[in-house]
């Protein structure tokens, strides 16, 4: 025996191997599932990536786009033109009320003003098709797909953008590089350009994007030519490019993250099938005691029965990962579907990824042995004695320092697996949340098995006490349950617990006598008027206020061409790159606290001009209370000195600014105003809307209802992705479960045929049974349920500083579903038991 080949190995494996392999299969397929999201979250990244490097021009419209909040000034406009393009088209994007007489709705939308033929690469897909050339010749638009369903609108409805009324040339369905979730939030509507002027919306503060495009020659190198002849030129504007590869890299990078996240999940589903792998080898090498003994009677080495059982777990890996790839790479084909929304492209190539499935089946291969050592390394000390007395326990007892080692191979295989998938430096920290979670669900079940030894219920009646006895009795699986069930139904509590707190964060801002309308864009003419229909509707003036346009000159005589020339400055660069909307008022408002300094609400008595900074801005200027900050306000040079340092709450639905200027400096500066106001009905919302919408079309309004909807629509859209996600962890969870159970069958029958022959019932062993999977699945799925209520309730309070009051009927369902499974599945396995005699089932399963 001590000179035996490894092709003896290979015949024991597979003698050992003839009657268990249905539990042998069983037992990977805890670890199918994980494979599978892998592999079909590779394969969709990789085609995913293909597909954005072949279509990045089509995602971007053009070769180039030159985009600000500002006209190209002189000088930058001699280098555009200067540009050999073979041509050329611009727009003008801003924000506005339309409104649609077809049934007097009236929606915030983004209007693009469009002159040219844009997009050079791609189409504007609309229903009708001509609609997308047909919008340009005349006074018609195209109104995106959201709010043509929203309001039941057809081709040929009007509507109207400020004083102009266009016809609805047909419905927006894509446009370049505009993923579906973009018209829940902000719909768009495309206009010909030469009818900005008439609709009065362009005028002094009003907010406008600017966009020019750019298409070149096939042999021109745009970005060479963007580097070498615009940089310099953008230096001192506010406006900026991007070329086809800038895009292609902020969309493939944007789209990694995603792709890191989701292979996240699917690992977080392999590992939690690996430890009912490591359960389920554990059970099954319990059953092969005696096997294994005769061995070591016979001559066997320790570490060549540890050989036999260890190919059988490496063949049924390379099994496991090679279904699991396959699985996968058909399920890559539903990832588009269900990501559609927020991708940039219409269509997702679904072809073959060689590396994704050898990736795959090694990940799921490499952990799978990992996890299956645990238990296996208990081989080795199993004494030939154990197979004379069954009880004889001396040599597996003592510690085995191995384990450690592979504790530590396994840890560093998550984290290797991590850095492969993030390239970031700290991937440490997702095995060490990992690790954490783990331990915590451990924790509890060790916990919850002390606490039934210790306070056993010996006056209970004995259907009970068998129940509970079976939680910390040999081959329980108390500990395998309350983790891989626990973990998955905690993800799940998570996601419904966080959706719920992102909508109350709105919703809280809504309560009481919170604003949550502003009216914005009123000119200076205009103010008195606005605010006498807004009284008229009954909606309270809560808030007038002014707000002056604005950029930041220099810090403390440090101008922006003199930062961008000190590589050492800590200064961060939107600083200076921002425009500034700033007011001005004597008092504090109830969104801001003062922190550091003295308020100021007047100039001071020397001409001073103390100004008030938020202080997350103070820390971006690298500044303090006594800087001197000098502003460009529409050409004019204003002074002044940081004399306090403010805590604004800005999660509030009010006007909150980063500089707070005092009285009796920009009454007289070019200005538009805003009214904070609130609204007790959709009715009342909807009535004042449309009233001013036709009185003032150049004047727009956000409704905090309206914003509840869309943020609603959104995170429903989110969350769906996330629960779909969520999904592999709990089915894992599941096949462990079933695994568990059915690996762990045998003891039970022994078990179960004892107690018939001492004359239990099949309905008392019945009750015994669905008891303890009863307990089983409840303490699993509170467990996991608890942990999300604590890491929920915290990110309401630290996070979101909002009252932690979840919506409970999701978790409560999923309490039931899965509690309900587990005792389904429990009560399946042990129907053999209760339907032949106690001595045929018993016959049957020694053999």
């Amino acid at each position: 025996m001590a000179k035996t080949k490894f092709s003896w190995l290979l015949k024991m494996a597979w003698r050992d191997s003839r009657r268990n392999r249905g539990r042998l299969l069983l037992f990977i397929s805890s670890i199918i599932l994980g494979i599978a999201a892998l592999v079909a979250i590779n394969s969709f990244s990789e085609n995913l990536q293909k597909d954005i490097d072949s279509e990045a021009k089509t995602l971007l419209g053009a070769d180039l786009v030159v985009e600000g909040n500002q006209r190209a000034n002189d000088s930058l406009s001699l280098v555009l033109d200067s540009l050999q393009s073979v041509a050329r088209a611009r727009s003008l994007n801003f924000v506005s009320m339309v409104y649609f007489p077809k049934g007097g709705n009236t929606r915030l939308a983004q209007v693009k003003a469009l002159e040219g033929d844009f997009p050079f690469y791609g189409n504007l897909i609309t229903m009708p098709e001509s609609a997308s050339l047909a919008f340009r010749k005349s006074q018609r638009a195209l109104v995106e797909k959201t709010m043509m369903l929203q309001f039941g609108l057809e081709p040929g409805d009007s509507i109207q953008i400020g004083n102009l009324r266009f016809e609805i040339a047909g419905q927006l369905n894509s446009s370049p590089g505009r993923s579906g979730i973009a018209g829940s939030i902000a719909p768009v509507v495309y206009m010909p350009m030469q009818f900005v002027e008439a609709t009065g919306l362009v005028q002094e503060g009003s907010r406008i994007w600017y966009q020019y495009y750019f298409k070149f020659d096939e042999e021109v190198n745009v970005d060479e030519l963007a580097e070498s002849r615009l940089k310099p030129a953008f230096e001192n504007t506010a406006l900026n490019y991007e070329t086809v590869e800038m895009r292609k890299e902020s969309i493939g990078e944007a789209f990694k993250n995603l792709a890191t996240f989701l292979n996240l999940v699917g690992f977080i589903a392999l590992l939690l099938g690996c430890i009912g792998v490591a359960s389920s080898v554990h059970i099954y090498i319990k059953d092969k005691l005696a096997t294994i003994a005769i061995l070591r009677c016979l001559g066997a080495k320790g570490r060549q029965a540890f050989w036999i059982y260890l190919i059988q777990v490496i063949a049924l890996g390379i099994v496991g990962g090679i279904i699991g790839a396959l699985t996968g790479s058909f399920l890559q084909v539903v990832l588009p579907k269900i990501l559609g929304d927020f991708l940039p492209v219409q269509t997702v190539s679904n072809d073959i990824s060689w590396m994704a499935i050898g990736g795959g089946v090694l990940t799921g291969l490499g952990i799978t042995i990992l996890f299956a050592l645990l238990p296996l390394l208990a081989i080795r000390r199993i004494s030939p004695l154990s197979a004379l007395r069954a009880s004889f326990e001396g040599q597996t007892r003592k510690r085995d320092p191995v384990r450690w080692l592979v504790f530590g191979l396994i840890f560093l295989f998550i984290t290797g697996f991590t850095y492969i998938q993030t390239g970031e430096k700290n991937s440490i920290f997702f095995p060490i949340a990992v690790t954490i979670a783990f331990l915590l669900l451990a924790g509890v079940a060790k916990l919850l098995t002390w606490l039934v030894r210790k306070f056993f219920p010996v006056g209970w009646n004995y259907i009970w006490r068998q129940a509970i006895a079976n939680l910390y009795r040999p081959n329980n699986q108390t500990l395998i349950l309350i983790v891989t069930i626990g973990l998955g139904t905690a993800l799940l509590s998570t996601l419904f617990f966080t959706r719920d707190l992102l909508l109350k964060q709105v919703e809280f801002a809504s309560t009481g006598k919170q604003p949550n309308m502003i009216v914005f864009d009123i000119q200076t003419p205009q103010k008195e008027s606005v605010a006498k229909l807004t009284q008229k509707y009954k909606l309270p003036l809560i808030q007038q206020v002014p707000i002056v346009t604005m950029r930041l000159d220099n810090i403390d005589g440090v101008t922006k061409e003199m930062y961008l020339k000190d590589s050492t400055s800590e200064v961060s660069e939107w600083i200076y790159n921002r425009e500034w909307r700033c007011t001005y008022r004597d008092t504090l408002i109830d969104s801001e606290k003062i922190v550091e300094g003295v308020w100021r609400g007047e100039v001071a008595e020397d001409g001073t001009i103390y100004v008030s900074v938020a202080d997350n801005v103070v820390r971006n200027m690298k500044a303090k209370v006594g800087t001197k900050l000098t502003f460009n306000v529409q050409g004019a040079l204003v002074e002044t000195v940081i004399g306090s340092i403010r805590k604004v709450d800005f999660s509030r639905v009010q006007t909150n600014f980063f500089v707070l200027f005092p009285k009796g400096v920009l009454e007289t500066a070019p200005q538009f105003h805003v009214i904070v106001s609130r609204v007790e009905s959709e009715g009342q919302s909807a009535r004042y809307q449309q009233a001013l919408v036709q009185q003032f079309p150049n004047v727009s309004a956000i409704d905090l209802t309206q914003i509840l909807r869309s943020v609603e629509d959104v995170l429903n859209k989110v969350s769906f992705v996330i629960r779909f996600m969520a999904l592999f962890s709990i089915l894992t969870g599941l096949l462990v479960l079933i695994s568990s159970v059915v690996l762990s069958k045998y003891q039970r029958i022994k078990e179960s045929v004892l107690l018939r022959t001492l004359g239990a019932s099949r309905r008392q062993i019945l009750r015994i049974n669905a008891l303890e999977y009863f307990f089983l699945g409840t303490f699993a799925t509170g467990t996991g349920i608890g942990l999300s209520i604590i890491g929920s309730w915290a990110m309401a309070h630290f996070s979101f500083e909002v009252p932690f009051s979840p919506n409970w009927l999701p978790p409560f369902l999923v309490f039931l579903i899965i509690t309900a499974l587990t005792v389904l599945i429990g009560l399946l396995n042990s129907r053999e038991v209760l339907t032949n005699p106690p001595l045929e089932v018993l016959r049957r399963e020694v053999g």
